[in-house]
């Protein structure tokens, strides 16, 4: 199969949450995890073909800091075909934006796991934050639920939109009684910037019985699920023995039973989020 694209080629379905990567490229000091294989894009795109998916969204890792050149490469051979999530400083020059734009990156991506928490209100998150927001792209936050409303109100008043990774990570699922729970899915209902990213539920704990609850609760927030997009989590680091790209998209279909509403997951939704149309 010829994996080029052009411009005209029917969306059939965008997994919005993949990673790349090779053990011997440059890997950032201080991660908490270094890959022993490698994650090809022939790979991750014979996959995607199994299943009917046509385009993806490549998502640097934080491994790989925010050296981002592996993914340059892969935006630069399919340009249709793929959009990507970058990892940079905030002081990044606008040349350099400008630079990644034209590849193709959309966002930028904070892992926030296990760090400390900025004030995204301070000068240099400000000037970043709309910086991003001119350029239309997103941030794409990785963060437990319990805290979340804490900050992500505040990135969102910049302009951008905001996307949260893998269900907001509610470790054993999102509950209600939780203040904090509670509290995000108020920022859910008031704020129609910040998108749900349906991704990874096995990095929360999440039974296919507290995902489908846990959904329930962010659809009601949400209003529908008009900001809900999927991503297969490839090559689902650090979980690789217990799940797979074909049970991710299996997990799906049994989580979004109707036709309608997952096709528009799979392909309205993420093609109006990730600049594809």
């Amino acid at each position: 199969m010829d994996r080029r694209m052009t411009a005209q080629t029917p969306i059939r379905g965008i997994d919005t949450h993949a990673h790349i990567f090779r053990p011997d490229l440059p890997m950032a000091a201080g991660r908490r995890y270094s890959p022993a294989y490698a994650a090809e894009l022939s790979n991750w795109f014979a996959l995607q073909d199994g299943a009917g998916i046509s385009h993806g969204v490549l998502i640097q890792p934080s491994f790989l800091g925010t050296d981002n050149g592996f993914i340059e490469a892969a935006l630069g051979a399919f340009p249709e075909r793929l959009r990507a999530i970058a990892v940079v400083d905030p002081a990044v020059a606008e040349a350099e934006l400008d630079r990644l734009g034209a590849l193709g990156f959309v966002g930028v991506r904070l892992n926030l796991v296990g760090r400390a928490l900025e004030d995204y209100t301070a000068p240099p998150w400000r000037d970043f934050l709309r910086r991003l927001a001119a350029r239309r792209w997103q941030v794409e936050i990785q963060r437990r639920f319990d805290d979340l409303a804490a900050f992500v109100p505040a990135i969102a008043a910049s302009g951008v939109t905001v996307v949260i990774d893998h269900f907001g990570l509610p470790q054993g699922g999102i509950d209600p009684a939780n203040p904090g729970h509670a509290a995000f899915l108020d920022v859910l209902r008031r704020t129609p910037a910040v998108w749900v990213k349906l991704s990874a539920p096995y990095r929360a704990g999440l039974t296919p019985d507290l995902a489908a609850r846990s959904l329930d609760l962010l659809r009601e927030a949400c209003g529908g699920s008009h900001r809900f997009v999927w991503g297969s989590d490839w090559p689902h680091t650090q979980h690789e023995a217990e799940t797979g790209y074909d049970a991710q998209m299996a997990r799906l279909q049994a989580l979004i039973p109707d036709r309608a509403e997952r096709t528009r997951i799979l392909t309205g939704n993420p093609a109006a989020l990730f600049q594809f149309s």
